[in-house]
């Protein structure tokens, strides 16, 4: 089975940009859907973007439409998040998950604060 593994999160001031990395660990993301997720303190986790891997499709929330890009790199199973603009509001915990039908494997997160 496949345990995701994220970095790159860190504090940025309003405007700023990240990138967040979703590794694959133990096997391969190949047939899979991977996500990306976040919980806010207080908060339900939320849905932020996915990415299917064999056809590199892709879906985002309304909240990050525009300012957001998931994408894949094959040759090192790896997932990026880049976040653009970013705002206050996109304070979270950010998890990567992965899975076939439903969302079967997660990491254990990666935190991001933006200043005001």
């Amino acid at each position: 089975q496949v345990q995701p593994v994220e970095s790159g999160g860190g504090l940025v001031q309003a405007g700023g940009s990240l990138r967040l990395s979703c590794a694959a660990s133990g096997r391969t993301f190949s047939s899979y859907v991977v996500g990306w997720f976040r919980q806010a303190p207080g908060k339900e986790r939320e849905f932020v973007a996915r990415i299917t891997w064999s056809a590199g499709s892709t879906y985002y929330a309304d909240s990050v439409k525009g300012r957001f890009t998931i994408s894949r790199d094959n040759a090192k199973n790896t997932v990026y998040l880049q976040m653009n603009s970013l705002k206050p509001e996109d304070t979270a915990v950010y998890y990567c998950a992965a899975g076939q039908n439903t969302y079967d494997f997660w990491g254990q997160g990666t935190q991001v604060t933006v200043s005001s």
